[in-house]
Formats: C-alpha cells, structure tokens, sequence
C-alpha cells in the first residue's frame, strides 16, 4: 500500500505502567486511567493532535494495553479514521531479531521506525500519553522549522523545590539549550522538559540506531538520546510553555489535577470550542438530580442518578449516589454506585466499584490532629471492588480487593 508523505508524524509514548497509581493501574495502563468526569489521559494528546493539524499518530502501547486499545478503536472519535494516516496502536512484537518488549522510550520509537518511514516526514514529535494540556504542536514545529533545529523540547518554568522530579534543561537567552540533566539532585534551572519533544526524523534515526547498537546504554531519551546529542553539538532550543500542564503521576496529582477543574483560576478550559478535547464515551441519558439531592461546585456527568449529597466532586459518567449518602472532595470514576449512608471524602474511587451502605472513606484533613504525610493522604479504593455495609477505609489507604 502506498502512503502519503507527511510533514510531521506523531508517536505518543502509552505503554507505561504508571505504578504509584497503584490500584488504578492494576488492570489498564496509565493513559487508559480516567479524568475529568468524561475523559481518559490519552484523549489529551490525541485531541492536541488533531487540533494541531497532526493527522498521522502512532499510540505506543505495552503495559495492558486491552483497555486503551478498546478505548482508541480506530480513531474515530477524534477524527483520527483516515485512509491516509489517522491512529495506529502499536504493540511490541517479535521480529527477525528477536526484539519484542520495548526496553525504554528510545528503543519503543526504535523498533517503530519502518512506521514513520512509511509516511517519510521530515519531522517527527514524540509525546507522552499520560499528561493534562492542551498545546498547538503546529507552532512549536514552526519554531523548530525557524530555528533549523535538530530537537526542540517543550519546557515550562517549575518551582525549584520540585525541579529534581524533571528533567531540566538549562538554555541561552536565544533558547538554544546548553545543559541537561535528568532529575538531578542540585538542578540549575527549573526549566523542566515536559516530554514533549519534535526532531528532525533523519537526525533522530542516526541516534535511535547509535544507542540500538550500543549495548551500555540506556534505551531512553532522557537517559541518552538527548545526553547524546547535546555532547555532539547537535542543535537543540527550548520551547516555552506558560499554560496549564500536569503530570498525574501519583496519586495525589491525579487527584489534584481533577480537583483543578472546579476551580475557576486554573487556565483548563474544556469548553472551549476551538481547541475542544475529544473522547470516546458511551451514548447515556442525561443525569438526574433527586428532589432531596444538594450539589455544590462539582462536575456531574451524564446517567449520574444524584439523590444524595455531592460537593467539590467531580463524578464520571453512569455514578449513581443514593439518598442519604454523602460525596465531598473526591473522584468517582464510571459506573461507581454509593449506597445510602455512605460518606467519601478526599478519596478516588474506581470503576464500576460498589459502595455499601454506611462505608466510612477518606477523612477531611483539618479533622485529623497532628497531621502529617504519613498519616493522612487522598484513599483510592480500585476498579469493580465491593465493600461490604459498614466498612471502614482510613485517609490514605489503598484498596485493590473486595472485603
């Protein structure tokens, strides 16, 4: 089959396990985990995609990729259905080598490479699956294009104390990025990769082969694509990135990141109509709101059945809360269902999860004495567990299993 060339084609790294989301992450990969009451972390980067003017994408899938697979489809959602390019899911496999499990980020776009080279780009940009922002890739490739970069890397200023959780580029008043380093203990920036970057395909496929062959080397970007190019004199600029951006990966920022929806200073907007955040979500009628419910600064989705109370929650499609119970502070993921007494908060609770009558989760920080990290934290009860009447979870416990 002939393809079209194309300018630019887009691999997102999803294969990760995402492990400190723990039970979320049992049994779907990060990228598959949902957000925002209708979405999941893909729709993110699928929807700057296609937004963008990016219409040939490859997802990188590894770690249970059943979900996302299913999620994706063939695209259609985001427009991502064309003969000529759209979404293609691509799992490791054996070939005449013997390769099969990709090894790292670099060594996943490696064993890629006869995909992009199907559509012969002249650029290609890698992002991650699994981050909250919405970015018009078709400037930040403008800029490469203007700045005849090798590899142009979207950065964004983070407070100091955090810089050590990022790679962190360090850059010239033209941009032009002199150091880097991953995750280091003393930073000298707080310019922070955001792990979305565009190279110049010809350029990138010299390294992706170079660190292949090499049998010491890290399999990654951060580990020594990037280290590697930078050492050769390879011309690489820093992109600004002053909006909204967020790496849920723990727990908490997942947490956090959905609880930033409701709050009206935070600049994510997703009614927005002309950079709109696509996803695929099942026809449901819309949600209704009992006689007795109360619902304050929360974001309901469609088929929620609310006759109990709900504030500063944001609940995904299919929730049902029966009267009597109570929801503050917290994230029910699809088809969740409360029973009558039961009172969560500060918590995440997963899918098609059962809640009995009069569970006690989560508890309000400022009713704790003496606290601290270690004994109060967001509880995460995990996908299609039942807890039994009366069950008692505490602040910051996880629950993977049914009682």
């Amino acid at each position: 089959m002939r393809h079209v060339k194309k300018e630019c084609v887009a691999m997102i790294l999803a294969g990760g396990q995402g492990s400190r989301l723990y039970a979320l992450t049992q049994d779907m990969a990060k990228p598959a985990v949902p957000y925002g009451g209708k979405y999941r972390l893909i729709d993110f980067p699928l929807s700057n995609c296609v937004n963008s003017g990016f219409d040939t994408v490859g997802v990188l899938t590894q770690y249970l990729p059943l979900v996302l697979n299913e999620y994706i489809g063939n695209g259609h959602p985001w427009g991502l259905n064309s003969i000529h390019g759209g979404v293609h899911v691509l799992a490791p496999y054996e070939n005449p080598e013997g390769k099969s499990w990709y090894s790292g980020t670099a060594n996943a776009i490696y064993q890629n490479m006869n995909f992009v080279d199907r559509y012969n780009p002249e650029y290609v940009a890698i992002l991650a699956g699994d981050h909250i922002y919405k970015m018009d890739y078709a400037k930040m490739l403008d800029y490469h294009k203007m700045q005849e970069a090798d590899v142009t890397i979207a950065v964004l200023e983070v407070p100091w104390e955090e810089a050590s959780r990022f790679g962190i580029m360090s850059a010239d008043e033209n941009g032009i990025i002199t150091e880097f380093a991953e995750k280091p203990a003393e930073p000298k920036s707080n310019l922070a990769s955001m792990g979305v970057y565009i190279y110049s395909w010809q350029k990138l496929k010299k390294y992706l082969i170079a660190n292949e062959q090499d049998q010491t080397a890290k399999k990654d970007f951060g580990g020594n694509i990037i280290p590697d190019m930078l050492k050769d004199g390879c011309k690489m600029v820093a992109y600004n990135f002053d909006s909204y951006w967020k790496d849920v990966g723990t727990i908490d920022s997942l947490w956090e990141a959905n609880m930033d929806l409701l709050d009206p200073k935070v600049p994510l907007d997703l009614y927005d109509p002309a950079w709109r955040v696509y996803s695929r979500n099942e026809i449901m009628p819309p949600h209704f709101c009992g006689g007795e419910c109360v619902i304050e600064n929360s974001m309901i989705s469609e088929g929620c059945n609310i006759n109990g109370r709900v504030d500063s929650s944001i609940l995904f499609a299919g929730v049902t809360v029966e009267k009597g119970a109570a929801v503050h502070d917290s994230i029910i993921m699809p088809g969740a269902y409360i029973k009558k007494g039961a009172v969560i908060q500060y918590a995440i609770v997963g899918e098609d999860t059962l809640i009995g009558e009069n569970v006690q989760i989560g508890e309000r920080p400022e009713r704790i004495e003496n606290i601290n990290d270690e004994i109060w934290g967001v509880a995460v009860i995990g996908h299609r567990v039942k807890l039994k009447d009366d069950t008692v979870i505490k602040p910051k416990a996880m629950i993977d299993k049914s009682n």
